[in-house]
């Protein structure tokens, strides 16, 4: 077997930021490895997540996930090798999804780690389409939203890793008609072309509620939100009576540095009777069996398509967390490792 590595890079949050993050609050910095104690495996990761939430994070506020600790790694979703067992279950060789990512090495509890069948789909997909990326459209959108046969459904930054993907399980699962925004032509095109989109709009080339209506000229019955502001507003206009909103992210208004304004149009969830519903993907780990299932299926048969941006080099893993910030990838962002 060979020697093990002794040292690791890894990012690490210094300081905590006010509005954009900058590369100054961050540092890739070496340090030592060694043995994982008992009940533990020691990873090499191939491949780490960066994910919006992650903002969140480097605040100090109180949320949903506890804030970042500075001048200690940063953490998320990664898959990897495993180079040395003291866990039961475990072997040397066994391909991982765990939650410490950020990092080269990791020393991971074997609670926390899951093995993957990468004959399936290769590693990276568990931290999309196989992961918590792809439960989270799956809940989102079927239990949290209650999506029916025939519904209209419009989903906000449908490019990325979660929209795309619930766009398609509407229509794999019999959306009368599915529209997508998102932040550039090229994306649009792919909504189109590739994900079997209805309808898509570039949101920068005029008001969202304008753009929306002609897409949906009959309404929309399901709103899968990944962005907020306008688009939240705009789908309040859209909605059909008796709609559902699934507010899963907010990502247009995660670096203000000042309150922002709610839609001026609320009033319409009384009129039209709505549900608008904020969840966690956590809170329903329990539809793990029937996504893996559902995805497993729609993987096998070509009709699930899932984008990766890869960007190489742990050393260019905070450039990739800011270019999802600014909405640069198309499907998943992950930084890979193994080059």
């Amino acid at each position: 077997m060979s020697a093990l590595p002794t040292t690791s890079r890894e990012w690490q949050l210094v300081a905590r930021p006010h509005g954009w993050p900058t590369k100054d609050l961050v540092a890739l910095r070496e340090v030592p490895v060694a043995e994982p104690a008992d009940g533990r495996i020691l990873v090499r990761n191939t491949h780490f997540s960066v994910d919006p939430y992650m903002r969140g994070r480097m605040s100090a506020a109180k949320s949903y996930a506890a804030p970042y600790e500075l001048d200690r790694p940063m953490h998320g979703g990664a898959v990897g090798e495993v180079i040395a067992s003291r866990a039961e279950g475990f072997a040397v060789g066994d391909t991982v999804t765990h939650g410490l990512g950020w990092r080269e090495i990791a020393e991971v509890p074997a609670g926390e780690a899951r093995k993957i069948d990468t004959s399936l789909a290769p590693a990276s997909a568990y931290l999309g389409v196989l992961g918590m990326i792809g439960l989270t459209a799956y809940a989102g959108l079927f239990r949290v939203a209650g999506f029916k046969e025939g519904d209209a459904v419009f989903v906000s930054g449908a490019a990325g890793a979660v929209g795309g993907l619930v766009g398609q399980m509407a229509r794999l699962k019999g959306a009368s008609r599915v529209i997508g925004s998102a932040g550039s032509d090229a994306k649009v095109e792919r909504l189109l072309q590739g994900y079997g989109f209805n309808a898509a709009f570039n949101y920068k080339n005029g008001p969202v509620a304008a753009q929306l209506a002609e897409a949906a000229p009959d309404g929309i019955d399901v709103y899968f939100d990944n962005v907020g502001g306008e688009h939240l507003e705009a789908a309040l206009g859209a909605f059909n009576d008796h709609g559902r909103a699934a507010l899963c992210g907010a990502i247009s208004v995660y670096n203000a540095t000042e309150p922002t304004p709610g839609p001026n149009n609320l009033t319409l969830a009384v009129t039209k009777r709505l549900r608008l519903q904020g969840f966690i993907v956590t809170d329903h780990l329990d539809l793990l069996p029937d996504f893996v299932r559902d995805a497993a299926g729609w993987l096998a048969s070509g009709e699930l398509v899932h984008d990766e941006t890869v960007v190489e080099g742990i050393e260019n893993g905070f450039d990739a967390f800011l270019g999802v910030l600014r909405g640069d990838n198309t499907g998943k962002m992950i930084v890979s490792l193994t080059g």
